[in-house]
């Protein structure tokens, strides 16, 4: 499914602290995540989880105040514009595109460059991959929370992206399907050599995902539990 071969190094937060006016949110947190490896930020809302991976995207607001480094594979991710720092990330919400169908929206993160055949056959490689065969045009609206979940997997790993990150992406699922979509999600990271960064309130999704664990109450000594 995926292109060409592509050197994944590390994603390495060193000292990253973050304030908004006189809010202390994120206090000199440290991790390395090997290629291939799961990280799971564990805290409950308003712990600044959702504000590191905005930061970690190049998406977070001007009005915060952020020191430390960030880099991927040995590059600094500060200066870079979002779209450069090939960082993946699922969202609670599987973000379709309503106006593209399922096939187009696995299309989108394809390059330019790559023909019409070979965009097809990676397309299609991937539906297969997600059990999502002959769905290729269908409108997004009709799947159900599994289907769009892997889809939006699906859509992120084509863009070929040098990190993961997660930002609750189970919360909204049935009971019944989190365990399997989790399964789906962290088979496919390790599979891709990505590393991946969780955020979540949720010790389950956090125990699924197998790696260590850092409590956002204890970040500031940055302690991973395993």
């Amino acid at each position: 499914m995926m292109g060409q071969e592509r050197t994944i190094g590390a994603l390495e937060i060193a000292g990253l602290t973050i304030r908004i006016a006189d809010r202390l949110l994120v206090s000199d947190l440290s991790v390395s995540i090997p290629p291939g490896a799961v990280v799971t930020l564990m805290g409950p809302s308003g712990s600044g989880k959702s504000t590191i991976l905005a930061h970690l995207c190049g998406t977070l607001d001007r009005q915060f105040d952020v020191s430390g480094s960030v880099r991927l594979g040995g590059a600094d991710l500060t200066a870079m514009r979002p779209e450069d720092r090939k960082v993946g990330i699922l969202f609670q919400e599987a973000l379709l595109f309503p106006h593209l169908s399922v096939g187009e929206n696995l299309a989108f993160g394809l390059p330019a460059e790559i023909s019409r055949d070979e965009r097809r056959r990676r397309v299609e490689a991937a539906l297969s991959d997600a059990e999502l065969d002959g769905l290729a045009d269908r409108d997004p609206a009709t799947l159900s929370g599994g289907q769009k979940a892997r889809a939006a997997l699906m859509r992120t790993l084509l863009a070929e992206p040098r990190a993961l990150l997660l930002d609750e992406p189970f919360s909204r699922l049935d009971a019944a399907l989190r365990d399997k979509i989790r399964q789906f999600v962290f088979d496919h990271a390790r599979k891709a050599g990505l590393p991946t960064l969780l955020v979540t309130h949720d010790m389950a999704d956090a125990q699924s995902a197998g790696g260590p664990i850092i409590d956002m109450e204890d970040a500031g000594q940055a302690s991973q539990q395993s």
